[in-house]
């Protein structure tokens, strides 16, 4: 998968044709309702699965954050990772890919971040979410205004914060960074690093996809060569 597939690709976006023999679809209602509730007992036993996962999760144990990392936030103001949380005893940090020569910026990591929703349900519990840019402030803040996007994002353009929490790879990966979330506790002034996930493991954060897998079609990827060639900025998708 690719992580920046976008218009310069040249290729337009696509979904998959219906199957041409429907009537493998096609079944009388008592059919229909043994199935869903088999489907049903599969459904519960990856949600319990699902619930265990979270546990352990939740149970890893933390590391302390030692480095004095600064962010630069819109207006040039420089936050510490302590400031980022804003109070609150949890952050989650969005990690954007950097821009790509030929690419720009991912359209992967913003249609990640188009899924992100409200900011007061994460504060009711109090938890902070803040996007992280490895770009320059200016650029970045330009990037975030033609997406019209609201959810905080700050700079951290000259820190070792990516490669620190293993979001830049080696030289000689085809894709050096990979878009990701990492969580943090605060207790007092100290900040624990407690868990990263990169690349699929950041599927479940995708509400679009979310929606699509209840659909008979799907994310409608399977013809397509690279999985997420169809996706674009969200301000794209007219030009195809």
């Amino acid at each position: 998968m690719s992580c920046c597939a976008d218009g310069a690709t040249g290729r337009a976006a696509t979904t998959t044709p219906a199957p041409a023999d429907r009537a493998q679809w096609l079944a009388d209602r008592a059919q229909w309702l043994a199935a869903r509730k088999a489907l049903l007992e599969r459904e519960k036993e990856l949600t319990r699965a699902r619930d265990a996962v979270t546990r352990e999760r939740q149970a890893l144990p933390l590391l302390t954050v030692d480095t004095d990392y600064t962010f630069i936030a819109p207006g040039g103001r420089r936050l510490s990772l302590l400031d980022l949380f804003e109070g609150r005893r949890q952050l989650i940090t969005y990690h954007f890919m950097g821009s790509l020569e030929g690419y720009g910026w991912c359209p992967i990591c913003s249609f990640w971040v188009d899924n992100i929703g409200h900011l007061a349900h994460l504060h009711a519990r109090d938890t902070t979410l803040v996007v992280v840019s490895p770009e320059p402030p200016a650029e970045t803040e330009q990037f975030v205004k033609r997406m019209g996007w609201t959810v905080p994002f700050v700079s951290c353009h000259g820190t070792t914060f990516y490669e620190d929490f293993h979001v830049r790879l080696d030289d000689d990966d085809p894709e050096p960074e990979m878009p990701g979330v990492s969580t943090f506790l605060r207790e007092g002034d100290v900040v624990r690093y407690a868990y990263s996930t990169y690349r699929r493991g950041s599927d479940l954060l995708n509400n679009t996809y979310n929606y699509l897998d209840l659909t008979p079609l799907g994310r409608q990827e399977d013809h397509l060569e690279d999985k997420m060639d169809w996706v674009r900025h969200h301000d794209d998708y007219e030009r195809w």
